[in-house]
Formats: C-alpha cells, sequence, structure tokens
C-alpha cells in the first residue's frame, strides 16, 4: 500500500484576514493557529472572490468566479452541472466528509420546489457525506445540548443572550453568553469531527471540517467572553461620522441606513452605523475571544491527528468564506467593497519533505480562494478541470516562489439583488441585473465597477483606508482606465470555458488543455 493522502479542509466563517498574529495583528491569541503557521506557509494577500456565505462558498468548493458559478447570493441556487471538489475526490476513490455547511441552494430544475431546502437560507452542496451536519434550523446542536442536561429555551437561539443580563440590549457586551463553553457550537462541531476521524483511522480521508465563530451572534461563552480587554483593542477604520462615509457611494448609504444590529448581538437594538468607539472595541473583543474558542478546539483536532500517527499524511488547510467589517466604515457584516469583507486567512500545510524549505514563511503574492481546489487536486495528482478558475498554490509551498505568469492583482466580485432580508433595488432604483459591482485591485489601486452604479476609484498608497473616491479626478483617468481594462481581460480570460478546450475536426473530437 503507498503513502497514505488525507486532506483536511477547515473552513472557519467569517474570520478577518487580518486577525492573524503572524500578520501582525497586535492582540489575537492563537497558539494553535500559530503552529500551523509555523509548519506550513500563510498567504497574507487571500481574498474571497464573493460575499456572503453562499456566494463565497460556491467560489471556494468549486474554484469558479462567481461570474461563471452565478450563486450571486444566499438562497440564489447553484447550477448543478457544476463539479466541486467533493465531486472531483470521488473520482479519486474518496468519500469526502463534511462536518459544518456549505450555505448552497439547489438546483430548482433537479430538485422539487417543496423540498425543505428551499425554505432556508442554505443547504448542503451535491457530493458531500454529511456527518456533522446541525440540521436546516440548527436543530441537530439544540437537540445534542439539550441531551447534555441543559434546558434548551423555548427559542433556542436565546441561548446566546448575556447571562444574567437582560434579554433585550443594544448592543455589544462583555458578559458571557448563557450557554457553557463545553456546550458550544464549536464544541459541537469539533467533536462531530473527531467522531469521524476516529472513524476511518487507516483510511485515506478529505474532511471538510467547519466551524461557525466567529460568526455572529457577538456573544462568547466565558472563559473567552473577557480574554481580551477592550479597551486595547484596535479602534476601527472609519470616517468621522456615518453621514460623512454615506457621502462615497449610494450602496455605501444604502448598508450605513439598514443593516441593523439585531443581526450580530441576539435581541439588539438600532442600526450598527450607531455603535459608539467604546462599543465598537468590546465587540471586537468579544470576536476575538470566539476565534480564541476555535483555536482551543482545532488543537483537539491538531493533537489527534498527531497521536494516531496521521499527522504527516495529511495536508491541512485552513481557510474563511469570507470576512467581516466589524465597525469599520460604520458597518457590520460582509457587503460591498471594502477589503475587511472580502480578505481573509489562508494558511496550508504540507506534510511532504518537499515543503520543508518553506515552513514558517508568509507569501505576500496575491491568492484567491479559487486557487483551493486545483491545490488539493495538484498535492493529490489529480487534474484539475479545465472549467476551474483557480491554480495551484503547491509551487509556494515546494519552490517558496511564485511562477512567473503569476496574477498582478486580485478579483472579487458582490451582487446586492433584494433577498428576503434586503431589499436594496426599490431604494436604489435599480433592476435585479444591475445590482452587481466587480472589483480589481493591486498593490497600488483598487477600481470598482458597477453595473447600474458610478465606479470608486482608490489609491491604496496615498489612501490604505479607502475614504477618497477619484474616479471623477482627470489626473487618474489614465490609471483607471488600465484598471478597468485589466477587469475586462480578466472577465474574457475566464469567460465560462468548461466545452471550450473541445473542437470537431476532420479527424473527430480533438481535446486541448
Amino acid at each position: 500500500m503507498g503513502k497514505r493522502r488525507n486532506v483536511l479542509l477547515i473552513v472557519v466563517d467569517q474570520w478577518r484576514g487580518d486577525t492573524l498574529k503572524m500578520l501582525g495583528h497586535p492582540l489575537i491569541d492563537t497558539p494553535n493557529v500559530d503552529a500551523l503557521a509555523a509548519e506550513g506557509v500563510t498567504f497574507a494577500r487571500h481574498y474571497t472572490q464573493a460575499v456572503p456565505c453562499g456566494p463565497g462558498r460556491a467560489s471556494l468548493l468549486t474554484g469558479l468566479y462567481m461570474m461563471n458559478h452565478r450563486a450571486v447570493q444566499n438562497t440564489i441556487p447553484l447550477d448543478a452541472r457544476h463539479s466541486n471538489i467533493a465531486h472531483e475526490l470521488r473520482r479519486a476513490g474518496y468519500d469526502p466528509a463534511l462536518v459544518g455547511y456549505t450555505t448552497t441552494t439547489p438546483d430548482p430544475r433537479r430538485v422539487p420546489a417543496e423540498d425543505p431546502g428551499f425554505r432556508v437560507l442554505g443547504d448542503v452542496m451535491d457530493g458531500w457525506r454529511q456527518v456533522g451536519h446541525w440540521g436546516l434550523k440548527m436543530e441537530h446542536y439544540f437537540a445534542w445540548v439539550a441531551a447534555q442536561g441543559y434546558a434548551v429555551p423555548d427559542n433556542p437561539w436565546d441561548i446566546w443572550l448575556p447571562e444574567g443580563q437582560a434579554a433585550e440590549l443594544p448592543g455589544a457586551t462583555g458578559s458571557p453568553s448563557r450557554i457553557p463553553a463545553h456546550l458550544s457550537d464549536t464544541v459541537w462541531f469539533t467533536e462531530r469531527g473527531l467522531d469521524y476521524l476516529r472513524s476511518v483511522a487507516g483510511k485515506n480521508w478529505m474532511l471538510h471540517l467547519g466551524y461557525w465563530r466567529p460568526h455572529p451572534p457577538f456573544a462568547a461563552p466565558a472563559p473567552y467572553h473577557d480574554m481580551y480587554d477592550p479597551a486595547a483593542c484596535p479602534p476601527p477604520v472609519r470616517a468621522a461620522s456615518a453621514a460623512a462615509e454615506a457621502e462615497q457611494h449610494p450602496l455605501l448609504r444604502f448598508y450605513l441606513d439598514t443593516v441593523e444590529r439585531k443581526s450580530f448581538f441576539h435581541n439588539g437594538r438600532g442600526l450598527g452605523r450607531d455603535m459608539d468607539e467604546a462599543e465598537v472595541r468590546q465587540m471586537r473583543a468579544t470576536y476575538y475571544g470566539l476565534i480564541s474558542e476555535i483555536d482551543a478546539q482545532l488543537g483537539r483536532v491538531i493533537a489527534w491527528l498527531k497521536e494516531s500517527g496521521q499527522w504527516d499524511d495529511t495536508l491541512v488547510v485552513f481557510t474563511c468564506d469570507h470576512g467581516e467589517q466589524l465597525g469599520d466604515h460604520h458597518l457590520l457584516g460582509k457587503m460591498g467593497y471594502f477589503d475587511q469583507s472580502f480578505h481573509i486567512p489562508m494558511i496550508i500545510r504540507d506534510p511532504d519533505a518537499s515543503a520543508d524549505a518553506t515552513r514558517g514563511s508568509i507569501v505576500q503574492a496575491f491568492t484567491e480562494t479559487v486557487d483551493m481546489m486545483p491545490t488539493v487536486l495538484d498535492w493529490l495528482d489529480r487534474p484539475v478541470p479545465r472549467a476551474c478558475d483557480g491554480r495551484s498554490l503547491l509551487p509556494f509551498l515546494r519552490e517558496g516562489a511564485a511562477p512567473p505568469d503569476w496574477r498582478r492583482e486580485v478579483h472579487y466580485e458582490f451582487d446586492f439583488r433584494n433577498v428576503f432580508y434586503s431589499k436594496p433595488e426599490e431604494v436604489l432604483g435599480l433592476s435585479m441585473d444591475d445590482c452587481a459591482l466587480a472589483v480589481v485591485q493591486d498593490e497600488r489601486h483598487k477600481y470598482v465597477h458597477f453595473a447600474g452604479l458610478e465606479p470608486l476609484f482608490f489609491d491604496l498608497q496615498a489612501d490604505p483606508g479607502q475614504f477618497t473616491n477619484l474616479a471623477k479626478d482627470p489626473a487618474h483617468a489614465p490609471a483607471m482606465l488600465d484598471m478597468a481594462g485589466r477587469m475586462l481581460n480578466w472577465r474574457l480570460r475566464h469567460a465560462e470555458r468548461t466545452l471550450t478546450g473541445y473542437a470537431a475536426s476532420p479527424d473527430g473530437l480533438l481535446s486541448r488543455g
């Protein structure tokens, strides 16, 4: 029997790319993630292709840009014809397992309209064996909590209310959540992952180990609730007022006027834009606590792999679906065009000796979430589908350098059409298919193109916080035209190409690429 080849894909939710110690975060305490980075490679400029969860995870797991997979928002179906990492590994003899979720709405041409998967924010992508899915409405997790002897309230979400405080609060609080740490959702996902790993010892396996945190509600259990001093947390990067912030663009104004605290603090009141600096710092302290809780649980998984002798057979990929504004630009959540929503972590630990020379290194080249699928397939010596938009990151792990033709910029997209919890079309006076933007960004500039609204252009060296829109400044017109041309080239180069490598000929079917 040859050397075992296992894949552990760790996907956290809403973890900002700058919240990593090895990238200079002044406060975060994540010894297990730090140790993983010391044995692997950290990609400092790694971006998701789309937000929120559904589009971001579709790009992560299919290797396709959003313009190709077209699952453009939460609740929007994913075309069943697209392959994904689970399907590709099944062709290699694996039985890919899922702990967590993929926020995927099924293809209505394949699934009847009465299917329960159409009544929730998103179901599970095809191809995975579910070994730890918490149910369509978290019912499996809540049932587990009840089975441990905890009295789950009539509204199960009340377990994330602050201990000892009123059932309705304006927002951020330093109190712990009512649910104790040993019954948290982070522990539940970890237990499901460990159950699976124990069951497949001695076999080749692939596990998607998903975590909900540090996704809202921003309420951490003790002792994680007060691990961080709010006064020591970085202040928000934002304009002097929400009103001043809103002057930048109509889309930004829409989210400042509509994003409510109740989506981030269970039973919260008011708009997110109205949080003062002290509240933002407290929210960040809680957010960091949720991150540290994940880190502690990841330590359990890594320890088991080492104890069972599988650590040196396992490729470990640690990444995320999207980021979080966390008060920057007076925003909460993930939306729009700011880096805080799209910049995400990516750490890869290759167990092979050929990667020894790069351990602990940090890559500054631009990388994208679509690169995950071709990287895993390359590591397993499997072909990468022609339709895949990403590229393997193995050269960074094995050779310590980018290929000569590596990308010079990063691209990402956002679709802001109406969904059941947000209605921008009427406010902005746009049709559904005009509610789209695309971003191209390099080390110097950032260009944001809208289908139905005015563009944005930022000089990232002079204005790293992205407060000054230069799109109408004639002095920057040549640079903006260059970036617009790069975006057009990108779209032409990556337009859907599943069958474009085939051609009929007098000699029959030919295949290229």
